[in-house]
């Protein structure tokens, strides 16, 4: 049987790669915008804080389990910005990579270290008191200009050094299945399971 599940999120590119995780088991994802529900005020300091906010809010407007996806690129050089303000960094995906390629212009590449971190909270209703938590980083280095046409936000800026290239030139197959939003799908389809 299969279980229906909202995204708490309006985020394509988000909805996408979970659902691509997710097909593959016994899920069905359904946008929030399907139900006409407005994006959550993300007013937590940590991607835990959000990623709760948000499976809250979906979850109660709507009555069904609801799963929430906070994540974002930290930049050692920047001292973790952008963080948890990755998606308002500057503006729009354009703006916010501009905006770290403008912070990191004279930065060498042994300084300019970085990783994905992404959240999963899955809650079985808006109440849950134990929703489960996963988590997954993506360790990589921030390049000196945007490389490649895939992906979405700051996949152009985030070398892979495993795979020898950016994110954005990943195949999207591969991207999830190492990616920092894939290693926390496996663990929450793990715990679901």
């Amino acid at each position: 049987m299969t279980e229906k599940i909202v995204l708490a999120s309006n985020n394509f590119g988000k909805l996408r790669e979970i659902q691509a995780v997710l097909d593959q088991h016994r899920f069905q994802l359904i946008q929030q915008s399907e139900f006409n529900i407005s994006e959550a005020e993300e007013t937590g300091t940590t991607f835990v804080e959000n990623a709760i906010i948000k499976a809250r809010h979906a979850a109660e407007h709507t009555g069904l389990p609801a799963l929430a996806d906070d994540s974002g690129i930290e930049v050692d050089y920047l001292q973790g910005a952008p963080g948890v303000y990755s998606a308002r960094y500057a503006g729009d995906d354009d703006a916010n990579n501009a905006k770290v390629l403008a912070n990191l212009a004279e930065v060498p590449d042994a300084q300019r270290t970085a990783r994905f971190q992404c959240v999963i909270v899955y809650m079985r209703f808006a109440q849950d008191p134990m929703p489960l938590i996963c988590q997954g980083t993506w360790e990589g280095i921030i390049t000196h200009e945007l490389i490649g046409p895939n992906g979405f936000g700051y996949d152009p800026l985030f070398y892979v050094p495993t795979h020898k290239c950016t994110s954005a030139q990943l195949d999207p197959t591969e991207k999830n299945r190492i990616s920092h939003r894939a290693q926390a799908l496996q663990k929450l389809i793990t715990a679901l399971a």
